[in-house]
């Protein structure tokens, strides 16, 4: 598909490269933040499977930079354009127009520290550390707590932020490989990796946000991220295709439970319970199960926690979808504008898995009928 084609088909993808950003997954961190106003008050943040770097980029416009961009720059614009058509003059279409309101304020914040972290390496971006690292990996940590704060010392076996972030985002996601379940699971192992290594430096109250897939049994994974808190709700923005099984959990309000201590030598998941972590006794719970019902449909029991009366109870995690309904559609070809040149890519991939089958297949000659194949008797 060229890249005109690509243009027409996908909105997003020719809007950032006309704004500047690394990748239309910047639009999805935009239209998340529209809805839950995630920068609010925020100076320091943990990026999780950063690369290639647009959401970094955004926290670098929005925090480092102090520029208005997703809605807030709409808003300039239009206030900007009301102040130009009441300094035209009293004419008669222009003396209904409201008075404008004060214009947006975007000031560069100070002592930002924005963290990005991936296995592939990133292309620099102002005001952001960049670290080649493993989150699955107990030895991350140091490094994280060393990057959030220089003066920190790798050798003491304290494994917390001395000054926790105020947000943690991840927006990672597997090589799909076509076989959903298999997809899903490794996402959500994927998603718990993350979850871990942001409990280590999480403060409390902090928010976390994840790129989830929706798939069988997980609204075990919503309840499960319920424990550790307050508000979870799954989100879909604009820009991700309707299409597509990925949606974004927003996790609000992070209360760890008394006694807790997070760790990556011994992460949840993997048989670790926060209740024998706190110290607590195990709270008794109907435990989940899954049933087939004659007409072939199964239904699912999360399972529920008794109140103090006795009675249980149930939590299904809100679904939302966020995003300016007048916004493109990700999954509609849009007509092109009357000229229009189609861009390059504002940041190719420093190091695509597939570089060594583009290497090959150039030695061959290329590929769509170009390669040269010889002819045998």
């Amino acid at each position: 598909m060229g890249k005109s084609s690509k243009d027409k088909r996908d909105a997003y993808y020719r809007l950032a490269k006309e704004q500047g950003w690394r990748a239309r997954s910047a639009f999805k961190l935009l239209q998340l933040d529209e809805e839950f106003d995630l920068f609010k008050d925020v100076t320091r943040v943990v990026d999780l499977c950063a690369a290639p770097g647009s959401w970094s980029q955004v926290l670098s416009r929005v925090l480092i930079q102090g520029q208005t961009v997703g809605r807030a720059a709409w808003e300039d614009k239009r206030y900007k354009e009301l102040l130009r058509l009441r300094s035209l003059g009293s004419t008669a279409e222009h003396e209904d127009l409201p008075e404008p309101g004060p214009p947006p304020e975007a000031k560069p914040r100070k002592d930002v520290k924005i963290v990005a972290i991936d296995l592939q390496p990133m292309s620099p971006l102002e005001g952001i550390t960049c670290l080649k690292a493993d989150i699955t990996h107990p030895s991350t940590i140091p490094l994280l707590l060393k990057a959030l704060d220089p003066s920190y010392d790798p050798t003491t076996t304290s494994t917390e932020a001395s000054h926790p972030v105020d947000l943690v985002l991840s927006d990672g996601a597997p090589d799909v490989t076509g076989l959903h379940d298999l997809d899903i699971y490794v996402q959500s192992q994927l998603l718990w990796a993350a979850l871990n290594l942001a409990l280590c430096v999480l403060k409390p109250g902090g928010t976390f946000v994840a790129k989830i897939f929706r798939g069988k049994d997980v609204d075990l994974l919503y309840a499960q991220l319920k424990v550790v808190f307050e508000g979870v709700t799954v989100s879909k923005p604009r820009s991700s295709r309707a299409s597509s099984v990925e949606a974004f959990i927003v996790c609000t309000n992070f209360r760890p439970p008394g006694g807790f201590r997070a760790s990556l030598d011994h992460p949840l998941g993997a048989g670790r319970r926060l209740g024998e972590v706190g110290g607590e006794a195990p709270v008794a719970r109907t435990p989940p199960s899954r049933r087939t019902r004659e007409d072939g449909i199964m239904e699912l029991e999360l399972g529920s926690e008794p109140e103090g009366d006795g009675r249980e109870i149930r939590w299904v995690a809100p679904f939302l979808a966020c995003g300016d309904l007048g916004a493109f559609d990700a999954d509609a070809s849009h007509k092109l504008p009357e000229g229009h040149v189609s861009l390059d890519p504002v940041q190719p991939p420093t190091a695509p898995p597939y570089k060594m089958a583009l290497e090959e297949r150039k030695k061959l000659g290329g590929a769509y009928g170009k390669t040269k194949i010889g002819t045998g008797i």
